[in-house]
């Protein structure tokens, strides 16, 4: 991947519905470039899907997850890379100490989620995962 095809992945996260000609728009390429780009994606499995982004109170019942993450050696670019383009990662966040990333999971279902843990443990580069189920809030 490239600085191109990690603006288009910002910007279908934003909106994945936006049209093909507003995308090139935006990234001051032609259609068929971005077209050409996202079936590359697809086909790479670098897109996996196209979401909808709800109100947090309109799925309450939803299931947020944190998985710390250890990666091997120098793969980090890679690796964080492999993880945006994860459709069950709704945030990524570089840490310090033991784990060197910290990803917010969502799913719809147990099965779900352990789906997108099996796809995320599967990228190469990624040594060690720990994932905690958030359960309740008490503030924020």
């Amino acid at each position: 991947m490239d600085a191109l095809d990690r603006e288009l992945i910002a910007r279908l996260r934003a909106n994945a519905r936006t049209p093909v000609a507003d995308l090139a728009h935006a990234l001051k390429v032609s259609r068929s470039t971005v077209s050409n780009r996202m079936a590359k994606l697809e086909r790479e499995g670098v897109l996996t899907g196209y979401t909808v982004l709800l109100k947090p109170e309109s799925n309450a019942n939803r299931i947020v997850a944190w998985m710390s993450i250890q990666i091997e050696g120098n793969d980090s670019r890679r690796v964080m890379l492999s993880l945006l383009g994860e459709p069950g990662v709704t945030a990524l966040h570089g840490t310090n100490g033991r784990w060197d990333a910290l990803a917010e999971l969502q799913a719809d279902s147990l099965a779900e989620l352990s789906n997108v843990l099996e796809r995320v443990r599967l990228i190469k580069g990624i040594q060690n995962t720990e994932t905690s189920i958030h359960l309740s809030n008490f503030r924020g």
